[in-house]
C-alpha cells in the first residue's frame, strides 16, 4: 500500500512538472512565486548570517584572551559554508532546491544554538566546532540567489539574482543593529551578552528553512530540467553539446575567479574592522551600525546591479567591482580610526564592489551551466569561493597583528585591480 502511493505520488509529481513544457503562462507564474518565496526566506537569512559578521570575532577574542586570532571565527564559518555550499549543491542536483535550500539553513541553525551553548560554558572547541557548522547558514543564503535564475531568459538572469539577494538587506541590517538588544536578552537569560546575536540567527536560519521547504513548490529546478529536457529533443544534439563545451568551460573559469577575488578583499577587510575600531575606543553599537551599513551595501544595491549587469555587461560590471574595491581599500587604509563616518563610506564601497563581483560572476556561471549539472556545479563553485573567504579571514589576523589595519586595507585594494586584467583576457579569448 505505501509503495502504491508512493509510485502515484511520483506520477502526479512527473505530470505536474510535464505540464510547464506547454505552458509559458505556467512557467512565468512559477518564477514569479519562486522570486518571492526565496525573497521572503533570504530576509530570515541576511539576519543569520549578521551575527557571525558583527560579533563573531568579539567573542573569540573575549574567550581567548588575545586578539591574534579574532579573524579565526571568520575562517572557521567560511570554511564550513565550503562544505556546506558541496552538499547543498549536491543535494540540490539531486533532490530540487526545497531540499538542498531548506537543509543547509536548518544546519546553520543548529550551530548558531551550538555557539551559544559554547559562550555559556565557555568552551573554545565547542566554539569552534559550532561556527564550522553555522558556516552552512551563510553558504545557503549565498546558493539561494541561483533558484531565482532556473526559470529566468537570459536576459533576466541578473536581475533575478539580484531580487533574491536584496531581500537579504532587510535581515542583514536589521541583525547588526539589534546587537545591543540581543545582547540585553542574551543577558536576562544569563547568556554572554556577545552570544546574544547567535539566539536571533538560530531563529532566523530555522524560519527560512521552514519557509523554503513548506512554500517551494513546485520546485523550480526540477522544472528547469524538465523544460530544458524537453527542448533539446528538438534540437540538434551534435551542435548544441559542442557549443556548451566551449562556452562553458570559459565562462566558469572567468565567473568563479570574479567570485573568489571579491570574497577574498572582503572577508579580510570586513573581518578586522570591528577589531581595529574597539582599537579606537568605539563601542559594540557603534561596530554594529558599520557593519550594519556594510552588510546593507553588500545586498541593497542588487536591485540595479543586477539591470547594470544585464544591461551594460557582465564584463564591465567586473571592472567597476575591482575599482570601487580599490577605492574601498585605499579610504579604510588611511580612514582616521576614530571617525565612524570615514570608516562607514569604506565598509560601504567594500560591500558595493562585492556585490557588483557576486552578481557579474554569478551571471556568468548562470549563462555557462545546463540544468543537468547546473546545481552541482554552482555548489562545487561556491565551495572554491567560502574557502578563499576563510583564507582572507584566517591571513586578515596575521596581517593586521604583525602590521596594522592600515597595510591589510592597502593590499587588500591593491589586490582587487587583478580582476580589470582578468577581464580583458577573458574579452580576448572570445576573438
Amino acid at each position: 500500500m505505501v509503495q502504491k502511493d508512493w509510485v502515484e505520488s511520483l506520477e502526479v509529481q512527473t505530470a505536474t512538472q510535464k505540464s510547464y513544457i506547454i505552458s509559458q503562462e505556467k512557467q512565468k507564474a512559477l518564477y514569479k512565486r519562486t522570486l518571492i518565496v526565496v525573497s521572503v526566506s533570504q530576509v530570515f537569512g541576511g539576519a543569520g548570517l549578521a551575527a557571525g559578521v558583527t560579533v563573531g570575532g568579539l567573542l573569540a577574542q573575549q574567550m581567548l584572551g588575545t586578539e591574534a586570532f579574532a579573524g579565526l571565527p571568520s575562517a572557521l564559518f567560511t570554511l564550513g559554508s565550503a562544505g556546506a555550499a558541496l552538499l547543498v549543491g549536491r543535494l540540490s542536483q539531486a533532490s530540487g532546491r526545497r531540499i538542498g535550500l531548506a537543509t543547509g539553513f536548518m544546519i546553520g541553525g543548529l550551530g548558531a544554538i551550538g555557539v551559544i551553548i559554547a559562550a555559556i560554558i565557555n568552551s573554545v572547541l565547542l566554539l569552534f566546532l559550532s561556527l564550522l557548522v553555522y558556516g552552512s547558514g551563510t553558504a545557503t543564503n549565498l546558493q539561494a540567489r541561483y533558484a531565482g535564475t532556473d526559470l529566468a531568459n537570459s536576459n533576466q538572469r541578473a536581475t533575478a539574482i539580484s531580487l533574491t539577494m536584496v531581500f537579504t538587506t532587510f535581515g542583514a541590517v536589521a541583525g547588526p543593529n539589534l546587537v545591543n538588544v540581543m545582547g540585553d536578552i542574551a543577558l536576562s537569560i544569563n547568556v554572554p551578552a556577545l552570544a546574544g546575536p547567535f539566539i536571533l540567527a538560530a531563529v532566523a536560519y530555522i524560519l527560512a528553512g521552514i519557509v523554503l521547504f513548506v512554500m517551494l513548490r513546485p520546485d523550480p529546478l526540477l522544472i528547469a530540467r524538465t523544460i530544458e529536457e524537453s527542448n533539446k529533443e528538438h534540437n540538434e544534439k551534435i551542435h548544441s553539446a559542442h557549443t556548451e563545451q566551449v562556452e562553458n568551460k570559459r565562462g566558469i573559469i572567468v565567473g568563479a575567479t570574479i567570485m573568489v577575488l571579491t570574497q577574498v578583499v572582503m572577508v579580510a577587510i570586513m573581518t578586522m574592522t570591528p577589531v581595529h575600531m574597539r582599537h579606537h575606543g568605539h563601542s559594540v553599537g557603534e561596530v554594529g551600525l558599520v557593519i550594519g551599513f556594510h552588510i546593507g551595501a553588500m545586498y541593497l544595491p542588487s536591485l540595479v546591479t543586477g539591470v547594470l549587469v544585464d544591461k551594460l555587461g557582465r564584463t564591465a560590471m567586473a571592472i567597476a567591482s575591482g575599482i570601487t574595491l580599490l577605492l574601498a581599500g585605499l579610504t579604510a587604509a588611511f580612514a582616521p580610526g576614530d571617525s565612524i563616518v570615514f570608516l562607514v563610506i569604506a565598509l560601504s564601497l567594500l560591500g558595493l564592489g562585492w556585490n557588483f563581483g557576486l552578481i557579474s560572476g554569478t551571471a556568468l556561471i548562470v549563462d555557462s551551466t545546463t540544468t543537468s549539472t547546473r546545481a552541482k556545479t554552482q555548489g562545487a563553485l561556491d565551495v572554491f569561493v567560502a574557502l578563499s573567504g576563510a583564507a582572507g579571514g584566517a591571513l586578515s589576523g596575521v596581517v593586521m597583528a604583525g602590521s596594522s589595519y592600515l597595510t591589510l586595507s592597502f593590499i587588500g585594494g591593491i589586490l582587487s585591480l587583478l580582476l580589470i586584467p582578468i577581464m580583458i583576457w577573458s574579452r580576448r579569448g572570445q576573438h
